[in-house]
């Protein structure tokens, strides 16, 4: 994850402000929230400010992913992607149990619990493809979002803050 800030900050980071730097890194799958937090500690931008820019960017993705991933896969299988398609697949399918077993709660938990391979993108990606109600669904990704907020915002500025100062 850091070898990944330092490219980002690197590569694009120079051309942007440190909070779209962050809001940036945030919307991105796999990274998400969770590195953008952890980009917020390290650039020192205000605990609040980097919460509500990690927050926003986590966010902004969750509706398009809901709405469109059903159409996007299939118009990605219908131009010969039918590897990839089944990669992202596969992926929400190996988290399916996970979430529904426990639903709103569940996917709550699968959002919020920094853990490799969880966080909205995949939460999402598992809600729409599994037809989950799309208001519950939303609730709960959001309620996700923010338990993930606080979690990584105590390790940012917290534990990893004081590591790294």
């Amino acid at each position: 994850m850091e070898s990944f800030l330092a490219w980002f900050m690197g590569a694009i980071g120079q051309h942007v402000s440190k909070e779209m730097a962050v809001f940036l890194v945030s919307m991105l799958p796999l990274i998400e929230e969770r590195g953008g937090l952890i980009l917020a500690g390290l650039l020192k931008i205000p605990m609040w400010k980097g919460i509500f820019y990690c927050v926003l960017g986590n966010i902004l993705p969750i509706p398009f992913i809901l709405l469109l991933i059903k159409k996007v896969l299939h118009w990605m299988a219908r131009h010969n992607m039918n590897g990839i398609v089944a990669k992202i697949e596969a992926k929400a399918d190996k988290n399916r149990d996970k979430i529904m077993k426990h639903g709103f709660y569940g996917l709550i938990l699968f959002v919020g619990i920094p853990l490799p391979g969880t966080g909205a993108w995949t939460g999402s990606l598992v809600a729409a493809l599994f037809d989950m109600d799309l208001k519950k669904a939303s609730i709960s990704i959001l309620l996700g979002i923010f338990l993930a907020a606080v979690i990584m915002t105590t390790l940012s500025y917290g534990v990893l803050g004081n590591l790294v100062h």
